[in-house]
Formats: structure tokens, sequence, C-alpha cells
């Protein structure tokens, strides 16, 4: 959700008789463009985790003719909300208050979705598909965990002012 540069905020200071006004959202940065790619991982995770939970939700209401249970149908609930949300939010450029909230709750889902996961697939008797899925959904809870911590750092960056030096004009 960290899309583009920052907020621009101006920071203003006075030395002597001099003023001078910097902006933090003028600063190249780096993670800008890892972030972006790390937020089509976390789209490319959900799909695929999406994928395999409505196939395998299928096939089990195809044979079993039952209910295959909460934890999967969570798990597909949370990748079709991420899918959704994450579409708009690469079409909308995302506001900056908005979009430490944003990662934050979904992280927080996508950790329930790795717990439930793991307690339900983790061993080696299950097949590969399963697996694959629990993969997935730790790609994504890691993925929106470091945009959480990226968002957080540029408010607080945003927050703290910059310090400029000038020449004090005699």
């Amino acid at each position: 959700m960290a899309f583009g540069r920052g907020p621009r905020t101006p920071h203003t200071g006075t030395t002597g008789t001099t003023t001078t006004t910097t902006t933090r959202g003028d600063r190249p940065s780096i993670f800008n463009p890892i972030l972006s790619v790390l937020n089509i991982f976390v789209w490319i995770s959900s799909v695929i985790v999406l994928g395999i939970a409505a196939y395998e939700i299928h096939q089990f209401k195809k044979y079993y003719d039952a209910y295959p249970g909460a934890r999967i149908v969570y798990i597909l609930v949370i990748a079709v909300l991420t899918v959704a949300f994450f579409l708009l939010s690469f079409l909308l450029h995302p506001r900056p208050g908005y979009t430490l909230l944003f990662n934050l709750i979904f992280s927080y889902l996508w950790l329930v979705s790795v717990v439930f996961a793991a307690q339900s697939w983790s061993s080696r008797h299950v097949a590969r598909k399963w697996h694959a899925m629990e993969a997935f959904t730790f790609i994504a809870f890691f993925g929106l965990f470091f945009n959480t911590l990226y968002a957080w750092w540029q408010q607080h960056r945003a927050a703290v002012p910059t310090r400029t030096t000038t020449a004090a004009v005699v």
C-alpha cells in the first residue's frame, strides 16, 4: 500500500535572518520500488491462496457433500478481501494516514490465516496443495507486516522535522 512518495509536508526553520524550507517528499527513497514489488507479491500470493482454497472447498462439497470447516472458509474470505482491496489500491493512490491502518488490519487477518493453516496442514501426510497454501499465506502475511513497518516509519519520519543548515546573513 505504500506506492509512490511519502507525504509531502513542508518543514520550515529559521536560522539567523535566513528562513529555509525543506520537503521530506523530495528525498528519493529506495524502499518505494521494493514495496511496490512486495505489494505485487502479496496480491499474487493472495490470488494463489484464493484459488487453492476455492478449489478445495469445491472438491470437498462435491465428494463429501458436507461443510468443509470454518478455517478454510476464513482463509478464503481473507484472500478474497485482499484481492479486492489491493486491486483498488493499485488503481487509486493511497492516503498516507490510511495506509498504516489498512496494512495493520490486513496483516493481523493474514496472521490468523497463517496460524489456521499451520495448525491444520503442517503434517507431512497432507497434499502438497495444502503446503503451498500454507506457504503463500505466510508470504502474504510477511509482505503485509513489512508494509506496516514501512508505513509506520514513513509517518514517524514525516512527523520529525528535518535539520537544515544555512549560513546567517550578516
